[in-house]
């Protein structure tokens, strides 16, 4: 239990576990658009297909959703048989393809080729080494193929090579980005929340919560590896999340005092500083803008909860998303784009919380939700992706937008899920392409 004055730090763990009950009306006078569900036209994105030998069906099935989640292809509908022999340019074309990607060769050693059916010509031509379907690493593979299809196209790689923490009943859970290979990371029993991902895919943290107690956990996914983050001890130790060098982490501590944000050095184990002195409000949710320079975060000083930013030491602390008192709802859960353009968090609107974008350069938010309750965002690292948690399915789900074009796919999860991470790209172990 959160001892201490009223306001956010009593209302931090529900605010996690929980949405929060205080209500507003929709904030319109900086909000720039709704967007929901839109479809692509077609023509509008260039027509891609993809083509495979018989007995690579996996891989081919694989890399051509990976192509149609990366948003950024007009994936030519039907069903096409397994290819053999040229491929029909001038065919598919017709069609409106403007690429073709075909797959062939044995499992093991496949030829990725890419035909640009506008320049009529082979734009790549690569083998990749696979694992046997069924390896634990197979999917994978075959996502960092599929990225590398993408980069081929428009010069920045995709995003299936990438997993996800979420929490499902009391567990943190990891999942493939095309929400396949859920896995348990944290034990039966153990009341965990609030993952978040290292810069380099290959530690988490999270709060552990116990009996009077709520520590904030490293671990290291290959050994099982954990050790307590300097300074959460003792206390309850919220919404931790890792500064983008690696070195250290940021939390917020709630005890007698009130919410602060803190941050660790978890190379040297040591070094606690302190970066708020909430003497009369509660901060917390800190997400550090790419460069280390900047954290956004959430405090209630206003009088209820907003997003603010200050500087990775703590001075000029400022609100940082606009908006209108009595006609705004309570503001969470910042997360900073890759890019540093942008600050996703979710808003409370006519009732319901709501996922929106802040634009950092110019300070303007929009909404990029509206059917359900939606909160608890995260960014994929294209920097145009976000998962997120909703009921629009009848059951709180993950659910990733494009905030390109607005649309949508569920993630179907066990149970329940709340407080999703996405990962950055995660790094290969071995090679995926031999030329």
């Amino acid at each position: 239990m959160i001892r201490g004055r009223p306001g956010v730090a009593r209302a931090v763990l529900a605010a996690l576990l929980v949405v929060p009950a205080a209500l507003r009306a929709q904030d319109t006078s900086h909000v720039e658009g709704v967007r929901v569900g839109i479809t692509y036209a077609a023509g509008i994105r260039p027509g891609l297909l993809v083509l495979w030998t018989p007995g690579l069906d996996s891989v081919g099935a694989i890399i051509q959703r990976d192509l149609d989640y990366s948003d950024q292809f007009e994936m030519i509908p039907g069903a096409f048989n397994p290819h053999q022999g040229a491929v029909n340019e001038g065919l598919y074309r017709g069609m409106g393809a403007s690429y073709a990607v075909e797959v062939s060769g044995v499992s093991g050693a496949v030829d990725i080729r890419l035909h640009d059916l506008v320049a009529l010509q082979v734009r790549q031509d690569r083998v990749a080494v696979l694992p046997g379907v069924g390896a634990p690493d197979f999917r994978m593979a075959v996502h960092r193929v599929a990225d590398e299809i993408v980069r081929w196209i428009s010069g920045q790689p995709g995003i299936a090579a990438t997993q996800m923490l979420y929490d499902e009943g009391s567990q943190i859970f990891r999942i493939d980005a095309d929400g396949a290979g859920r896995v348990a990371v944290t034990r039966p029993g153990e009341r965990a929340l609030s993952p978040a991902w290292s810069p380099d895919g290959a530690r988490m943290v999270f709060t552990s919560l116990g009996d009077g107690v709520a520590p904030v956990i490293l671990e290291t996914f290959a050994t099982g590896a954990r050790v307590t983050v300097p300074g959460t001890a003792t206390g309850l130790n919220i919404t931790p999340v890792f500064t983008p060098d690696g070195q250290g982490v940021a939390y917020a501590k709630s005890d007698e005092a009130g919410t602060d944000l803190y941050v660790a050095n978890i190379v040297q184990m040591c070094c606690v500083q302190r970066l708020t002195v909430g003497r009369y409000s509660d901060n917390l949710s800190p997400t550090f803008s790419p460069d280390g320079q900047r954290v956004a975060f959430v405090s209630n000083r206003p009088g209820v909860p907003q997003v603010y930013v200050m500087a990775a030491d703590g001075t000029g602390q400022d609100l940082f998303a606009p908006f209108d008192f009595g006609a705004t709802g309570d503001s969470y859960a910042p997360d900073w784009s890759p890019d540093g353009a942008s600050v996703v968090f979710h808003r409370e609107v006519s009732g319901t919380p709501q996922v929106f974008v802040l634009d950092v350069a110019r300070r303007k938010v929009r909404q990029l939700t509206s059917a359900g309750r939606n909160e608890d965002a995260s960014w994929a690292p294209d920097g145009r992706h976000v998962v997120f948690v909703s009921d629009r399915s009848g059951r709180r789900q993950l659910w990733v937008v494009d905030i390109m074009s607005g649309r949508m796919r569920q993630i179907v999860t066990a149970a329940a899920a709340r407080l999703p991470a996405w990962s950055r790209r995660l790094a290969a172990t071995a090679p995926v392409f031999t030329r």
